[in-house]
């Protein structure tokens, strides 16, 4: 068995499942959305760029900007729950199969990397007043890249989950502590410091039990990956859904226990329980936090507006994704709901969660109320008329549906 071509075949087949979808994206408007925001960003970042604040803490927001660029190392595997049977035999033969998805991913995200640092340099190299060099710079993430690749990936193979946690942990500690020694002290002795560092790390990832191949844990991330993939296409078109992972978030686990116990509420109750649990919630408190730190950090200018409205948006498709995570649940027609209680209660819960964000995200702008009222006033209101839009786009869509369906019928 050719591993290298098994795993070129299922990653082909992957994409040829996603690559019939992206017109819809498209046409969806997306990309004039993005074009536009682009053009935003770069009439921002331009005049940042030509009038820096006095004072601006460039390390401090480049360490912020390419920690997490760095650390970040998923891979995909195409592995599927067959595969603890078939392909088991050829255990002691699976690096062939992973080493291109591994050297794939990381190619992709350094790619990624470099593209950013290329973006962050204009406002470094005017703002710090001893600046490193661009070439060693980029040459010191990428290794700091490969250094977590290489211990993200020992950690899925730790018997331990405890002691995976605890080195994922160690692994953003060192990464942080090798971006900050290179930004903030001199060339030799921040290179010297980060071969030790990483030389310890490296010797201390041989002490945990390993297993030779963690088939059970890759198959769970890669069917997280493909969720998430999914999920984000689910946003402009149907498509099939896939398994997602589940978090406990127990300091969540009260909300929704105060609805009544009927059955015109009884969707609602599972959706909200399936909002926390679910990605679309974490990813929306990023989305909501990065969204509040931009507006407060642009605030006093148009270009928080935009940042405001447009992350308001971005928390607006998350939320539509509440409609697919039971639309093909067998007991939602076993389980007599009333009719038309099922749209009512995804509609309700995504308007007020979507309305609850766009306040979040408006108070920043609040620091500047005094000097541009209009602006704040007048950004506040942008951002309620697009939480009634995303309202009135659902129920249009929730109509054309059901006409559909009765047209089905007939």
């Amino acid at each position: 068995m050719n591993l290298r071509e098994l795993f070129a075949k299922r990653r082909s087949q992957f994409w040829g499942e996603i690559l019939p979808y992206l017109g819809y994206v498209i046409q969806s408007g997306v990309a004039v959305v993005f074009l536009f925001l682009l053009i935003a960003f770069s009439a921002w970042y331009t005049s940042l760029v030509q009038h820096i604040p006095p004072n601006l803490p460039i390390r401090w927001i480049m360490l912020i900007v390419l920690l997490p660029l760095t650390v970040n190392s998923s891979v995909r595997t195409y592995l599927k729950q067959a595969d603890t049977v078939f392909l088991m035999p050829q255990e002691s033969r699976m690096k062939q199969y992973f080493s291109k998805g591994w050297a794939g991913g990381t190619i992709y995200k350094i790619v990624g990397l470099a593209l950013v640092l290329l973006t962050l340099w204009p406002l470094y190299i005017r703002s710090d007043q001893a600046p490193k060099s661009l070439l060693i710079t980029l040459a010191v993430l990428i290794v700091l890249k490969l250094l977590s690749s290489y211990g993200s990936w020992k950690e899925l193979a730790m018997t331990s989950r405890s002691a995976a946690a605890a080195y994922r942990v160690l692994r953003w500690s060192i990464t942080a502590l090798a971006i900050a020694s290179w930004l903030w002290y001199p060339e030799l002795k921040s290179l010297l410091f980060i071969v030790l560092i990483g030389a310890a790390y490296i010797a201390s990832l041989a002490i945990p039990a390993k297993h030779p191949v963690p088939w059970e844990r890759l198959i769970q991330v890669e069917k997280r990956q493909a969720g998430r993939v999914m999920m984000i296409l689910s946003w402009f078109v149907n498509v099939p859904q896939r398994e997602q992972r589940v978090y406990a978030r127990k300091w969540l686990s009260r909300w929704g226990s105060g609805l009544p116990w009927r059955k015109d509420t009884a969707y609602r109750y599972l959706l909200i329980k399936s909002l926390v649990r679910s990605d679309i919630f974490g990813i929306l408190i990023r989305v909501g936090i990065l969204g509040a730190l931009l507006v407060w950090w642009t605030r006093g200018g148009i270009v928080s507006s935009v940042v405001y409205l447009a992350s308001l948006m971005i928390a607006g498709l998350q939320l539509t994704s509440l409609r697919k995570l039971h639309h093909e649940s067998f007991w939602l027609h076993v389980y007599p709901l009333p009719e038309g209680t099922r749209r009512a209660n995804e509609v309700k819960l995504v308007f007020q969660v979507q309305l609850l964000w766009a306040l979040f995200m408006w108070l920043p702008l609040l620091a500047s109320i005094g000097t541009e009222p209009t602006l704040v006033l007048g950004t506040g209101v942008c951002g309620v008329a697009l939480v009634f839009l995303f309202r009135f786009s659902a129920l249009r869509r929730g109509r054309k549906e059901d006409e559909d369906e009765d047209d089905d019928d007939l």
